[in-house]
C-alpha cells in the first residue's frame, strides 16, 4: 500500500510558524552550514535537560558514534547492548572495532534488564549502552549502581525518549553521556539531527574536537587527533529552535494521545501495553503493545497488513540482535518474543480523540 493512501501514518512531524520563520531567517542570513542557530539550539537543549554540557550532531547514530569514540572505545573492547532496540547501538560499537555483548531485556518495560548486566561483563568490558525504548526510561539507578561498581561508563540512548523523566531527571542526563535523535519521526525534529549531553567538561571537549575533523577550536586546519564531520547545519538548528519554542504544547498533546489509547486498549484480551515504572514520567514516542502469542499465534504481521488496508500505518517491533545476520549472538528469549509480537500505533501530536477512537475501533474489529 502506498503511503499516500494512509489516513493515519505511523508518524508525522508537527511544525508551526516559528520553524518557518527561523529557517527563512537562516536562509536570508547566508549562514546555512554553521551559524548562530546551532549555538542557540545547543544552549537551550542543554538547559531544558538539566545537563552540564552538550553539543549537536548530524543525526542520532553519529551521536552514538561520537559518544563511544570520546570514551576511547576501540578494538579489543566490549560494550553491553540490550538485545531489543533499533540496530544503531550495535552498529556503532562495531564501527569502532569493538565487540557488542548483548543482554536481554525486562519483559514488562522492554528496556535493558540491570540484573543481567554483571553476568555479561568481562575484563574487556568498557561501557554499557542503556536504550530507553519507545519513550520508556530504563531503571537508571540500578544500571548506574552496577556500572559504577564495575568501573563501566554508561551511555544513554535517549533517541526515543527525549524529555521523558526518571525520578525527575531527564532521559539522557544521568549517564556519562546521553545521545538523542532529531529524526523526522521523533519527539522534536530537525529533519535529521542529533545531540550528546555530557556530565564532564573533559568528554565534551573531546567530542567538540572529534566532531570537527579532529580540529581544535581556534586553531584552523590544525588537527590534534583523527576526527570526523558530525556537525549539524544552521538550517537544521533553526528548525530545532522553532521546535523547542512549541515544545510544551507538543509534549502535552503526546501525553493526551497516549492516555486515550490506554483508556481504549487496556484490558482487551491478549493485549499487553508496555509497562512504565511509577517513577517514570514518559513522553511516549510510540504507543506499543504486545500481542499474546498464544491467542494471536503469529498473526502480528497479518494484522499490520490489515490495518494498513484500513488506512492505519503500524510498525513491528525491532528484530533482536540474536536474529540479525551481522550479529547472530546467543538466544535472547525475551527480546525475541517481544520483537515477534510487538506492534506500535500512530502516536503523533496532531491525533485527536476521535482519531485515536477510530484507530482503536479498527484494531478491536480486526483482533476479535
Amino acid at each position: 500500500m502506498a503511503e499516500t493512501s494512509l489516513r493515519y501514518p505511523w508518524a508525522k512531524p508537527c511544525f508551526g510558524r516559528k520553524e518557518k520563520e527561523y529557517v527563512a531567517d537562516a536562509l536570508e542570513s547566508s549562514w546555512i552550514s554553521g551559524g548562530p542557530y546551532v549555538e542557540r539550539l545547543e544552549k537551550e537543549f542543554i538547559r531544558r535537560n538539566g545537563a552540564a554540557y552538550g553539543l549537536s550532531t548530524s543525526n542520532g547514530t553519529t551521536a552514538l558514534h561520537l559518544a563511544l569514540w570520546a570514551l576511547g572505545i576501540g578494538p579489543g573492547d566490549e560494550v553491553i547492548v540490550p538485545g531489543f532496540t533499533f540496530v544503531a547501538p550495535g552498529n556503532m560499537v562495531l564501527a569502532l572495532g569493538a565487540t557488542p555483548v548483548f543482554v536481554d531485556i525486562d519483559p514488562k518495560t522492554w528496556c535493558l534488564d540491570p540484573a543481567r548486566i554483571e553476568a555479561a561483563v568481562t575484563p574487556r568490558t568498557k561501557a554499557v549502552i542503556a536504550v530507553h525504548v519507545y519513550g520508556n526510561v530504563c531503571d537508571m539507578d540500578a544500571i548506574l549502581s552496577v556500572s559504577r561498581r564495575l568501573g563501566l561508563a554508561v551511555v544513554e540512548d535517549a533517541a526515543e525518549a527525549t524529555f521523558s523523566r526518571h525520578k525527575g531527571r531527564c532521559a539522557g542526563s544521568m549517564g556519562d553521556l546521553g545521545c538523542f535523535s532529531f529524526h523526522a519521526t521523533k519527539t522534536m525534529t530537525t529533519g535529521e539531527g542529533g545531540f550528546v549531553l555530557a556530565q564532564k567538561r573533559e568528554l565534551w571537549e573531546k567530542m567538540r574536537v572529534i566532531r570537527d575533523h579532529g580540529m581544535r577550536p581556534g586553531k584552523r586546519y590544525w588537527h590534534d587527533v583523527v576526527g570526523h564531520n558530525f556537525r549539524l547545519t544552521n538550517l537544521q538548528a533553526a528548525l530545532g529552535c522553532g521546535q523547542l519554542e512549541s515544545l510544551e504544547d507538543r509534549l502535552q498533546a503526546r501525553r493526551k494521545v497516549y492516555e486515550r489509547y490506554v483508556r481504549r486498549l487496556s484490558g482487551l484480551p491478549g493485549i499487553e501495553l508496555q509497562s512504565f515504572a511509577p517513577d517514570v514520567d514518559a513522553v511516549v514516542w510510540a504507543v506499543a503493545l504486545r500481542l499474546d502469542p498464544e491467542r494471536f499465534s503469529g498473526r502480528r504481521d497479518a494484522l499490520i497488513a490489515q490495518l494498513g488496508e484500513a488506512g492505519i500505518e503500524t510498525r513491528p517491533g525491532f528484530y533482536p540482535f540474536s536474529l540479525l545476520p551481522p550479529y547472530r549472538c546467543a538466544p535472547l528469549p525475551i527480546s525475541e518474543s517481544v520483537g515477534a509480537n510487538v506492534l506500535s500505533l500512530p502516536s503523533y501530536p496532531e491525533l485527536g480523540e476521535a482519531d485515536v477512537d477510530h484507530i482503536c475501533a479498527e484494531f478491536q474489529r480486526l483482533t476479535k
